[in-house]
C-alpha cells in the first residue's frame, strides 16, 4: 500500500517565510492547507493551491473558529502538521514603531488575536486531527519576544513572548496525546516586510548577513518530521546569533 500523503496546515502562506514553507513541504510531497487573509494568489507556485486554501481573517475569533470546520473537511481525519506563522506588527502614520504608549486598545486586541489567541483556538480545535497523526505543532516567535526591538511594536513583541510561554503550556497538554509542540524564532530575515535600517542590525550580527526565508523553512520542516522526535516544548532560535 502506498504511504499515506502528508497534510500541512500553515497560517500567514502569502509571503516571506510562510511562502517558503509552503514550498518546502510541496517539495517533499505533502499537502500543503494555507491561510490567509487574502483570497488564493494563482501566482504561488504550488499544486492545489487553490483548493488547499483557505481565506480567513484570523483577527476575528469568530473567523477563526469557522474556518477549523472547512480545515476539518479537507483533511480527512489526520494532520500532520500545523504552523502558526501568521503574524502582524501595526504600525505609525509615518511607519513608526508603536511602543505602550502610543497603541491603541483595539491594535492590541487584533495583534493578540492574530500572533497569539489563532494559535491555541487552531490547535484545540484539531486536536483530534492531530493526534491521529501523532502530528506536530510548530509556532513562530520572534527575536522580539526576548528584547525590545527597534522596528516591532509592543503588541507584536508582547504577543510573540506570550506565544513563546504557550509553546511550553501546549507542549506539556499535547504531549500526552503524542503530540509535540515546539516554536521558532526568526531573527532579521530578507522578506519585504523589513524596515529601512535593518542594515545597522545585521552589521552586529555574528554572521554579518540577513536570514533567507527557505534557511527558516528548514528549521520548520525538521521539527514536524521525525529528525526531532524527541524535540518538543523548545523555541529554536533562528537569527544569525542575534540573541548572543
Amino acid at each position: 500500500m502506498a504511504d499515506r500523503q502528508k497534510t500541512l496546515l500553515l497560517t500567514g502562506a502569502s509571503r516571506g517565510i510562510g511562502h517558503a514553507t509552503v514550498k518546502r513541504f510541496s517539495a517533499e510531497g505533502w499537502r500543503v492547507l494555507t491561510c490567509s487573509r487574502m483570497a488564493f494568489d494563482p501566482r504561488c507556485p504550488w499544486p492545489g493551491g487553490e483548493d488547499n486554501h483557505i481565506q480567513v481573517d484570523l483577527s476575528d475569533p469568530n473567523m477563526t473558529v469557522k474556518a477549523i470546520e472547512e480545515v476539518r473537511e479537507k483533511v480527512n481525519g489526520k494532520l500532520d502538521a500545523l504552523v502558526n506563522n501568521a503574524g502582524i506588527s501595526p504600525k505609525g502614520e509615518e511607519g513608526e514603531r508603536l511602543n505602550t504608549l502610543n497603541t491603541n486598545l483595539r491594535t492590541w486586541g487584533q495583534v493578540f488575536h492574530v500572533n497569539f489567541f489563532a494559535s491555541v483556538i487552531l490547535a484545540r480545535g484539531l486536536q483530534a486531527e492531530l493526534t491521529a497523526a501523532e502530528g506536530s505543532i510548530v509556532n513562530v516567535t520572534s527575536i522580539a519576544g526576548a528584547r525590545v526591538h527597534p522596528f516591532a511594536g509592543a503588541a507584536y513583541a508582547t504577543s510573540k513572548a506570550a506565544l513563546a510561554a504557550l509553546t511550553r503550556e501546549m507542549a506539556h497538554d499535547f504531549g500526552p496525546l503524542g503530540v509535540r509542540v515546539n516554536a521558532i524564532a526568526p531573527g532579521e530575515v530578507e522578506t519585504s516586510i523589513l524596515s529601512p535600517g535593518t542594515d545597522k542590525i545585521v552589521e552586529k550580527l555574528p554572521l554579518r548577513r540577513l536570514g533567507q526565508p527557505a534557511e527558516v523553512a528548514d528549521v520548520i520542516w525538521f521539527l514536524c518530521t521525525q529528525q526531532s522526535s524527541y524535540v518538543t516544548g523548545t523555541e529554536i532560535e533562528v537569527n544569525a546569533g542575534q540573541h548572543v
